[in-house]
Formats: structure tokens, C-alpha cells, sequence
């Protein structure tokens, strides 16, 4: 009896061991066994560390990122009044229209994350209702900004696939374009605005980053020379001319005076009278988020290139 006592003590022992194994512990521990999910990241702001949400559901956009958020696969809440004039961003039709000012509106949308510009009112009340993510326009190139979105949207990997792959296809248009118009042809960038003319460098919107940036297609002097110190000149009819390229790309909006496309000063310009001004619609032309880049990219292709 004794004997048979001590068998089973002994067959015990060695049970209680195998489970306390370090195999056993680290099978425990397998890397495939399923995590917590996060519920918030620390995203390196502008202003230093802030918590955000980790899967964003309700996101305000006070400035022109809401193109970026959307192409991340992100839901908007609250947009600025630019973006929903886009005709392109037709699904923002049944998003609130916010702005800074308004406090209020952003509560009643009860947003987990805002995000703005450095320059926006109200920020210390806004922080108050969402983590708020600020930037300041310009300070990285728009790929980069693209990707600092993306990084505060815990959404790096896909910004990243998207700006390698548009990078490539810019790069190539760009080469074939050159070939057919000539390495030294020059784009300008035109928009009428509150009945004012402007002209732009390579980093505002309408496209001047892939024609210029990407493409590496040539600015002319004057204009290159005149946006140095702001990204954009205003002008004036009378000196059309002298801005305009050999290819001129209008960035035209409906609602503004365009009644001096039947001037002779405007018809004289040598790029309308061999009908290489190609006309974009301005609201769908202003920003530089990954939707507007893929549809001004086609833009130039079918127009420069046929």
C-alpha cells in the first residue's frame, strides 16, 4: 500500500512539473495567441505626444485633409465648407459642415478625433472635446503630410503603400509627357479668384505638385521667379502673357468673372492660340489629398498626352 502511495505522489510531481515547464510557459505565450486590442496610440504631434484612438470612428476635419482621411477608409463626422464644395467628394454629401468657430456643432457630432491647422480658433476648447491633431500647411511636402495623417490615423502602412505607388505612376507620366511636348516646354498654373488673377509655384494645390514636383516639368522663368516667396503672385490680365507658359492649365471656377477669355489680350496668348489651354474645374482642383492627386494625375494624361 505504501509502495503504491508513493507512485502516485511521484506520478503527480512529475504532472504539476510538465505544466510549470518553461515549453509549457512559453506555448503560453506564443506570439499567435491573440492580444488585447489597442484602444489608443501616441502620435508624435507638431506640439509633442498626444493619445489618440487607435481605430478612429468619428473623425473632424477643420482644414483640407478630408480628402486624406476618406482615402484611408476613415469616417468623417464634420468637414470644412472647402471640402464639401468639392464635386468629386460626393461622399461627404450627408456630413456636417463645420469650422473652428463653432464650437458647439463639433460637440453635438461627438467626435473621438479632430484634426486641423495650427492656425485654427479655438484650440484649447477643441482639445477639450478630442484629441485634436494640428498642422501647419507647408511645413512637410504634401507626400509627407499624406503620411502624418496616415501615421495619426494608425493607418502608416496603407499611406505609405499609396504614396509609393503614385510616386511611380507621376514619375512616368511625367516621363511621357516630356517626350511628347519636349524637355524644355513650360506649364504655368493659372486661377481666377475674387476678381483677381494668380499664378502658382510648385507645392498650392491645382496640380502644381505632380506637374512640377513629379513630373519635373518646367515653370516659367517669370512665374518661378515671381511665387519664390509665397507659392503664388497675383496678376493682371494686361501681364498674362509674360506668366503664361507654353502650356497653360486653368483652374477655372464657374461662379468668378471669366469674361476675359474673350479679350484679344487673352486670345493672343500664344498657348490659347494653339489650343494647349487645358481647364479644370477650381473645386476639385484645390487640394493635394491622395483623391484629387490620382484625379489630376489622369487629368494631365488625357490631356497632355491624348
Amino acid at each position: 500500500m505504501k509502495k503504491f502511495l508513493s507512485l502516485i505522489l511521484m506520478a503527480s510531481l512529475v504532472l504539476l512539473a510538465a505544466c510549470g515547464s518553461p515549453s509549457a510557459s512559453k506555448e503560453s505565450a506564443s506570439p499567435d495567441a491573440k492580444q488585447p486590442e489597442k484602444t489608443t496610440i501616441t502620435y508624435q504631434t507638431e506640439s509633442g505626444p498626444l493619445e489618440v484612438p487607435a481605430n478612429p470612428k468619428r473623425v473632424v476635419v477643420l482644414s483640407s485633409y478630408a480628402g486624406n482621411v476618406m482615402s484611408l477608409g476613415v469616417n468623417l463626422v464634420g468637414v470644412d465648407s472647402w471640402s464639401k464644395l468639392n464635386p468629386r467628394f460626393d461622399k461627404l454629401k450627408d456630413v456636417a459642415e463645420v469650422s473652428a468657430e463653432n464650437v458647439e456643432k463639433i460637440i453635438e457630432l461627438n467626435p473621438d478625433l479632430i484634426i486641423g491647422s495650427s492656425t485654427d480658433k479655438n484650440l484649447d476648447k477643441l482639445k477639450s472635446i478630442a484629441p485634436t491633431v494640428t498642422y501647419t500647411y507647408g511645413k512637410v511636402d504634401y507626400l509627407t503630410q499624406h503620411l502624418e495623417i496616415g501615421k495619426a490615423l494608425n493607418k502608416e502602412k496603407e499611406a505609405k503603400a499609396w504614396v509609393d505607388d503614385f510616386k511611380k505612376r507621376a514619375g512616368q507620366a511625367g516621363t511621357d509627357i516630356r517626350a511628347k511636348i519636349g524637355e524644355n516646354a513650360t506649364v504655368s498654373v493659372i486661377e481666377g479668384f475674387n476678381k483677381q488673377m494668380y499664378v502658382f509655384g510648385d507645392h498650392w494645390g491645382r496640380g502644381t505638385e505632380i506637374l512640377y514636383q513629379e513630373m519635373k516639368l518646367k515653370m516659367p522663368a517669370k512665374v518661378k521667379e515671381s511665387v519664390e516667396k509665397e507659392g503664388y503672385f497675383a496678376i493682371s490680365l494686361e501681364v498674362l502673357s509674360q506668366f503664361a507658359g507654353d502650356y497653360v492649365i486653368f483652374s477655372k471656377n464657374s461662379q468668378e468673372d471669366n469674361s476675359f477669355q474673350q479679350t484679344d489680350t487673352y486670345k493672343n496668348i500664344p498657348a490659347v492660340k494653339n489650343n494647349r489651354v487645358y481647364e479644370a474645374d477650381a473645386q476639385a482642383f484645390y487640394f493635394n489629398d491622395p483623391l484629387t492627386l490620382d484625379f489630376q494625375l489622369e487629368f494631365f494624361k488625357k490631356h497632355f498626352l491624348g
